[in-house]
This record gives C-alpha cells, sequence and structure tokens, in this order.
C-alpha cells in the first residue's frame, strides 16, 4: 500500500529544530573556549575550571534523561518535547549574562539537562511515528539537524563576538518550540492509555489514508497491550532474560561509541590544535570541521536504510580507529621521540585531517544510527526506562571521557590520548561484528521476535489467550444475565 508521508516528514523537521539546538550547545565551546581563555569576555577561568565544565553536562544530561522517563509515560511525547525547551532556553540567557566561571557551570547543567530530554524523547517520538520502511532515515535526519546546528555554531562562533554567539542562539528553543506545537501526540502513547480513538485519528494523521489501518492498529494495539502488562523496572531490565540481548547491544554500543572520545576531542578542538602547530587559522579550521561533518551527516541519512545498521557500525568504528591512530603517531614522534617541531611541520595539518577524518567516518556510522537501534531493540513497556537507563549511563562515560581527557593529556600527552581512542574504536568494531544484529526493513515487532525468540511468542500467544478466556467470560456473564 502506498502511503502519503508528507506528514512524516514535516513532523521529523520540527523535531530536528530540536536536535539542531543541541548541535549549537555541544559545540558552543569549541569556539567559545579561546574567546574564554583569552580574556576577550568579562569572565575570568583558568584550564581546571574549563574541565569541569564540560564535565558538567553529562550530569545535567542524566538528571534530564531520569526525569524524561516519568513525564513521556505521564504526559506524552509531545508535551515533554515541548517542554524541553524551558532548561535550553534557560541555560542560554545565563551564558548571554554570566560575568563569573560558576554561572557556565549552571548553564552547562540546564544544557545538559534539555539534552538529555531531547536525546530520550526523539528517539522515541520518531521510532514511534515513522513507517519501518523510513525509520532509519527519519531518525538520521535528526542527527543531520544535530550536525547543521554544529555547522552554525562553528560559523557563528568563529565571526561573531561571544555576546552576540550566544544572544543569536536563544532564538533556537523558541523556534522549535512553535514548530512543535503543531506535531501530533504518538498513537503509541494514545493506545498506552487506552485511547483507541485518538490513536487511530493520529495513525491516519501521520500516514494520509485510513485504507487498511484497522487490522493494523488491531495488531498494533495488541503488542501494545501485551507489553504494557509487563512494566518494568530498571533492576527487571537489567534481569529479565527477555531484553537480555538488548541490553548488551545497547550498553556495549554506548560503551564504545562514547569512549572512542569524539564529543571530547570536539570541545577539545581549539587546544589540539594549538598543540599541533598547524599554521591554518583557527576560525578557518572551525568552520572546516563544521561543514565536513554537516556534509557527511546528509549522505549518512541515505546509508542507513540502503546498507544496513550492522556494516555501518563495523567499518566506522574499524575507520575511526584507523584515523585516530595516525594522530596519535603524529603526537608520539611530536612529544615521546623529541622529533625536532621545525621538521615535521609539513606535517602539523595531518593531526587536523585525522581529527576530521575520524569525525567523518564516525558521523557516517555509529554516532549517527546509534540512536537508531536504541529505539528499536527495546519493546514499548521497557523502552522508556531503558532508554532513560541508557541516556544516564551514557552521561556518567560522558563525564568520564571529558575528565579523562585532561588527566591523560597531563600525564602522557596528547599521543596517549589518541591511542586510547583508537584501540576502543577498534574494540567497537569487534563488538559490532558479533554482537549488533541488523535491524534494517523490520517492524517493532519483528525485532523483537529475532531477540527473543520462541520466548516472545510464547507470550505472545499467553497474551491471546487470556484475551480469548477474558472474551469468554464476559460472553458468558451477558448469556446469565439475560437469561435472568
Amino acid at each position: 500500500m502506498e502511503r502519503n508521508r508528507q506528514l512524516q516528514y514535516l513532523v521529523a523537521s520540527a523535531v530536528s529544530l530540536a536536535t539542531a539546538t543541541l548541535g549549537m550547545c555541544s559545540l558552543w565551546t569549541t569556539p567559545a573556549m579561546p574567546k574564554l581563555t583569552n580574556n576577550e569576555t568579562s569572565i575570568v577561568i583558568t584550564n581546571k575550571q574549563i574541565s569541569w565544565m564540560l564535565s558538567l553536562s553529562p550530569v545535567g544530561f542524566m538528571i534530564g534523561s531520569l526525569v524524561t522517563r516519568f513525564i513521556c509515560d505521564q504526559f506524552g511525547r509531545r508535551t515533554t518535547l515541548l517542554l524541553s525547551a524551558v532548561p535550553i532556553a534557560t541555560g542560554t540567557i545565563i551564558a548571554a549574562s554570566a560575568n563569573k566561571a560558576w554561572w557556565l557551570f549552571i548553564m552547562k547543567i540546564l544544557w545538559g539537562f534539555g539534552t538529555g530530554m531531547i536525546s530520550t524523547i526523539v528517539t522515541i517520538y520518531i521510532a514511534e511515528i515513522a513507517d519501518k520502511d523510513i525509520r532509519g532515515r527519519l531518525s538520521v535526519g535528526t542527527r543531520i539537524a544535530f550536525h547543521f546546528g554544529g555547522l552554525l555554531m562553528m560559523c557563528i562562533g568563529a565571526v561573531a563576538t561571544y555576546d552576540v554567539t550566544n544572544y543569536l542562539l536563544l532564538a533556537m528553543p523558541v523556534l522549535y518550540f512553535s514548530a512543535c506545537l503543531w506535531i501530533p501526540e504518538s498513537p503509541y502513547y494514545y493506545l498506552m492509555k487506552g485511547r483507541q480513538e485518538d490513536a487511530k485519528t493520529a495513525f491516519v494523521r501521520l500516514r494520509g489514508t485510513s485504507e487498511d489501518l484497522d487490522g493494523e492498529l488491531e495488531r498494533i494495539s495488541s503488542h501494545v497491550k501485551k507489553d504494557m502488562r509487563n512494566p518494568t523496572s530498571a533492576v527487571e531490565l537489567l534481569t529479565g532474560k527477555q531484553y537480555r540481548k538488548a541490553v548488551i547491544i545497547v550498553v556495549g554500543l554506548k560503551l564504545v561509541q562514547i569512549m572512542s572520545g569524539t564529543q571530547a576531542v570536539q570541545q577539545y578542538l581549539a587546544v589540539i590544535m594549538k598543540e599541533s602547530g598547524a599554521e591554518l587559522p583557527l576560525s578557518i579550521m572551525l568552520i572546516i570541521f563544521g561543514a565536513i561533518k554537516f556534509g557527511v551527516g546528509i549522505m549518512s541519512s541515505f546509508l542507513a536504510d540502503r546498507v544496513g545498521r550492522r556494516p555501518l557500525f563495523i567499518f566506522s568504528f574499524l575507520g575511526c580507529s584507523i584515523a585516530l591512530a595516525t594522530v596519535g603517531t603524529y603526537f608520539f614522534l611530536l612529544e615521546v621521540i623529541k622529533v625536532d617541531h621545525a621538521s615535521i611541520k609539513p606535517f602539523a595539518l595531518l593531526a587536523f585531517i585525522g581529527i576530521v577524518s575520524s569525525n567523518v567516518i564516525s558521523t557516517l556510522g555509529f554516532n549517527s544510527i546509534a540512536g537508531v537501534v536504541q529505539g528499536e531493540v527495546f519493546p514499548i513497556n521497557v523502552k522508556a526506562v531503558a532508554i532513560t537507563s541508557v541516556n544516564i549511563y551514557g552521561g556518567v562515560l560522558g563525564f568520564s571521557t571529558v575528565k579523562l581527557f585532561q588527566e591523560v593529556k597531563d600525564a602522557s600527552g596528547l599521543w596517549g590520548v589518541f591511542l586510547m581512542y583508537a584501540t576502543i574504536s577498534l574494540m567497537g568494531s569487534v563488538f559490532s561484528y558479533f554482537y549488533i544484529p541488523e535491524t534494517k526493513g523490520k517492524s517493532l515487532r519483528e525485532i523483537q521476535v529475532m531477540l527473543q525468540g520462541e520466548d516472545y511468542d510464547q507470550q505472545e500467544m499467553k497474551s491471546m489467550n487470556e484475551k480469548d478466556a477474558c472474551l469468554d467470560e464476559t460472553q458468558d456473564l451477558k448469556e446469565m444475565n439475560g437469561k435472568s
């Protein structure tokens, strides 16, 4: 059946404004750091305070993810997305008016809080409103918007003052709040609340037709009811046999994704380039970095539903490992072998090229599709608690990675940092080969059957038997009442 999917693309575009805002916030530090350290603002801040400032964002991320778990199931996916604009806007106002370093700590916590909300709810929402054969494309589309936001921040930050950059950023949460006011609630949320007619209306809006909808709606409703009969806590998520494969996939994937250091390298890009000795102006390097990252982000949207998730994970981790090892080798020659800087100066740009290459490869692969897989592998009864738990776990890893960057750099130099990241990326490729299944083109139910096998079929059969027994009992009661 050919479906009119125009609204699905429009909804994804509105949601993408939120992820574009995240892209701007996540890369705010890269152009802002030179301004802060070169006394171009009224804020006096030390390198140690900068390290703590960067590390506090994952703390806010953890709190935001935890809060989102309750809000999205109680008040809906759309409401949660709208509320996420509040901490982002508040943090931006603080950034624009701050005159002390500790104000930036609060800003980063608030931005992290909003990031946790948006990251959690966008993953859930897109997985629930999109048709299965374009779900990966729409999910990766939100990542493209994230990269566009990063490019926008790089371009603005390279030419604008610190204050002007913050004022322009403030427009983004206002813009995505306004755009998301008209998007429909997830039909899966309506089914969770027993609002069958509202769910049907939402499906018709999203798909542009009611043709053959009743049968499909009944199957989805049965699937949701079965899952909701088994509400799950974080402890049950970790101990339940039926969730074991999904937990292993997502926990392992999140570990190697974050600990590969792509985000930490982005935030410390100005510091790395200064120590590499590259003569290209920093403002030009920032714009080049953002532009390339955005370009490959667009390419990744076409790869996710054509190549498949698993090959992208395997080869992107491997390629990223090679690129990071190249950068590590350059700094090893510079810092350990003590090769004269003048003799390798022609190769100074190699460090920048290696960093750009690692980000190109990670953007084409694991950084763009990790969120897609997270939204696919968990059943609906556990999806909110699962993604929230994974985001909290990711926040801990993010905090550790950013702090570890400075600690390893102080202990061994940048060569140790990049060789550590290269090793972890290689481990990610091996993990993907052995543990990541292919979910391309599969419905959410088909993915659960693949992961749980006979256990899922048995649960579904039990659910159908319980439903039939309930109907028989109701019919018997009606007949008894009729006779009396």
